[in-house]
């Protein structure tokens, strides 16, 4: 205790210089004696000696208090209450006050979207209106978390912790549409008691209140206005002060607006994050977008990293620009593709690089370098296979890809097979004198027998073409051509009866175009093509010169009747005019059947035949086609079924009388991969003649057409 009475006399001295007129304090109101023996002190009043935990234990907790103290409280005379009224249920709906100063809602009179069986949309503003709802249920139906799970799971807590995820997507959803005082009225329930079809468990219900909908304030693009177009540049730009906000239109804008940088000159231009500032005062959002043009140019040369293996000169040619033009963004990345095209790569890049650059009004220029790695550009291949129509079937080929740089290359080829022997050389130069442009020289031996013929034949054809590739697809391409053949030729031999061989020396001229309006050159879905074939031939056989002409027409139409069916038809017409038919050798006359043709019969297998039952050939040609491409959920849609109907008919005149017509139906399954569908019909001839097969299967790539 001697601490604590310092302590305390510590304090206590600075107080005698205070007023004594001064509150007292704790300090001034401990005597000294507490201070000098606080035991003794604490014992005041109590009886020396007295046991305390006795007197405790004699007191009773339940005992009552011998004597009240006298108290009395006057009650006031003239005190009354009015007599309180019944009081009437509101009829009156109850109403949500969005912000201050804001139109109330009616929840009763909401107008109810039915998400699922566990989740209801309610909007009970009316005005101002919610002007993108459709769009907007939309998106939430797409990214709700309690629209995508399994309600047989479904239990309360669950619910709950769902509804708190998909409130703030609703949340997040209405300030994209430009709702920044919107609010959100969740609530939780069962289901419509009483129906004996309903399912009892919780349902999850959203008042959403969007409130006024934000507009655009300033809008504030940077440099644009400092690029020589800035006005076409600031149209494509579609986001003006006053409309209304959407967050994510500002990154659909932007886009379009780099688009049209990129396509008008600006190679190097800069566009910032966008950046929105909301004033809730004014119901409008300031857009701040940086913008930096950096320049105008226009288009140089095309230097190469590698001029031996591809030179300036020829990727200029494969460019679809010269020199001079308005550098475009996409015709870069259109040359990128192009060189990828032509397989001798393994990896390119272009980087534009500042040659002069821009003053005042007139565009800089641009080369464009060129990045190259060599591909290998040596190919071995080889396939053995058979095939009901082919028999056994072995071939291979070795080819130099750039063997007469640039892009001149050198296949040697093979075929050994029970139906087909082959040997030949094929020089192809490709981009030849332009992009697309392709310069075929080929030349072979062979020898062929088939259902139809024999033949053993030496051929030299040169071919100069304008190509529709899957990587560039064209609405017209063609192609011009001759041919040197010389071929002997038979109808094959049956029953041990020869028929005796006849020679043809043929010359002929081709042309050939092709108009393609449809959307994929594998798997077409929609549009139309046509295609014109004609071919001047003259043929010495039998010490006589015959002059005819070979013609044909193709036409295919495609139409998507709905998200997984397309209908596709396709008509065929040839004819061979001039000359009668043994003058024509029989492997240049006309047959069907097989699986490009009619389908349910053998390849070449219709038309005119002669007493030993073989194809001899036609002089005219008719074929029609109907299939329905249906798709399936198999395999995430990659599998379809494909039922169809052929008709063809081969006459011996040059024009036809369809004496010789046959019918095949039959249905088919599409694998679709990612270079086109993998195709398999299974085809039936409905008027078989007796030698025909009951069923011919056909396994190839892309559609039948």
């Amino acid at each position: 205790m001697t601490i604590c009475a310092a302590a305390l006399a510590l304090v206590a001295a600075p107080l005698a210089a205070q007023d004594i007129d001064a509150p007292q304090s704790l300090e001034d109101l401990i005597p000294d004696s507490a201070v000098e023996n606080p035991d003794a002190w604490a014992q005041q009043g109590t009886d020396e000696g007295a046991d305390l935990s006795q007197a405790d234990a004699e007191l009773d907790a339940e005992s009552p208090i011998a004597e009240l103290p006298d108290m009395q409280v006057a009650w006031p005379e003239d005190l009354e209450f009015e007599p309180l009224e019944d009081l009437e249920p509101e009829e009156e709906i109850l109403f949500a006050d969005l912000l201050e100063d804001r139109q109330q809602v009616a929840f009763e009179d909401a107008e109810l979207e039915q998400v699922s069986d566990a989740l209801v949309l309610g909007f009970p503003q009316t005005e101002p209106p919610f002007s993108e709802r459709g769009d907007f249920i939309d998106r939430f139906k797409a990214l709700s978390t309690i629209e995508n799970f399994d309600e047989s799971e479904a239990n309360v807590a669950l619910i709950a912790a769902r509804a708190r995820e998909d409130e703030e997507l609703l949340g997040n959803l209405l300030r994209v549409y430009g709702y920044y005082d919107g609010e959100i009225v969740r609530s939780i329930g069962s289901r419509t008691p009483g129906d004996a079809e309903a399912d009892t468990g919780p349902v999850v219900r959203f008042d959403i209140i969007p409130g006024p909908r934000y507009t655009y304030g300033a809008i504030d693009l940077g440099q644009l206005n400092t690029a020589p177009d800035a006005e076409r540049l600031r149209d494509s730009f579609q986001i003006a002060s006053g409309d209304y906000l959407q967050s994510d239109r500002i990154m659909t804008e932007r886009y379009n607006l780099d688009r049209a940088l990129g396509e008008n000159g600006y190679a190097f231009a800069e566009i910032d994050e966008p950046q929105l500032l909301i004033d809730h005062e004014r119901i409008e959002g300031d857009l701040t977008m940086p913008v930096r043009p950096m320049g105008k140019y226009v288009f140089g040369e095309v230097v190469s990293s590698d001029p031996a293996f591809l030179s300036n000169p020829h990727l200029s040619r494969i460019a679809r620009f010269d020199a001079g033009d308005v550098y475009k963004r996409s015709l870069e990345m259109d040359l990128r593709r192009a060189i990828t095209a032509t397989g001798l790569v393994s990896t390119v890049s272009i980087t534009p690089r500042e040659v002069t650059p821009p003053q005042g009004d007139q565009p800089g220029v641009l080369a464009m370098d060129v990045a190259l790695e060599k591909a290998k550009l040596r190919t071995i291949a080889g396939a053995i296979g058979y095939g009901s129509e082919e028999g056994v079937r072995v071939q291979a080929s070795w080819e130099h890809r750039n063997l007469f740089p640039p892009e001149g290359s050198l296949r040697v080829r093979g075929i050994a097979g029970t139906q087909e022997q082959l040997a030949g050389v094929t020089f192809r130069k490709n981009n030849f004198t332009g992009r697309d442009m392709v310069l075929t020289i080929d030349a072979y031996a062979s020898s062929v027998r088939n259902i139809a013929f024999e033949a053993r034949s030496v051929a030299l054809s040169g071919t100069f073409e304008r190509t529709s590739t899957l990587l560039f697809q064209k609405p017209l391409s063609w192609a011009v051509g001759a041919e040197i053949l010389a071929t002997d030729e038979r109808n094959i031999v049956r029953g041990g009866v020869p028929r005796p061989r006849q020679g043809y020396t043929i010359g002929s001229v081709f042309g050939r175009a092709t108009l393609d309006t449809t959307d994929s050159l594998l798997d077409p879905t929609q549009g139309f093509r046509l295609t014109g074939y004609l071919a001047p031939e003259t043929s010495r056989t039998g010490g006589e010169q015959f002059y005819y002409l070979r013609n044909q027409a193709d036409a295919s139409y495609y139409q998507s009747v709905s998200d997984r069916i397309v209908v596709a038809g396709r008509l065929r017409f040839a004819s061979i005019q001039g000359a009668p038919t043994y003058a024509v050798a029989p492997s240049r006359r006309l047959y069907a059947g097989g699986g490009g043709s009619v389908r349910g019969y053998g390849y070449q297998a219709i038309g005119p035949k002669n007493d030993f039952l073989e194809p001899t050939g036609g002089r005219s040609l008719v074929e029609a086609s109907v299939e329905a491409r249906i798709g399936t959920g198999l395999f995430d849609g990659a599998v379809s079924f494909v039922p169809f109907l052929d008709v063809g008919s081969v006459s011996i005149e040059s024009l036809p009388n369809f004496r010789y017509i046959k019918y095949g139906a039959g249905v088919g399954v599409r694998y679709t991969t990612g270079f086109g569908p993998i195709r398999l019909d299974v085809g039936v001839p409905l008027n078989p003649d007796p030698d025909d097969s009951p069923l011919a299967v056909y396994v190839s790539l892309g559609q039948a057409f």
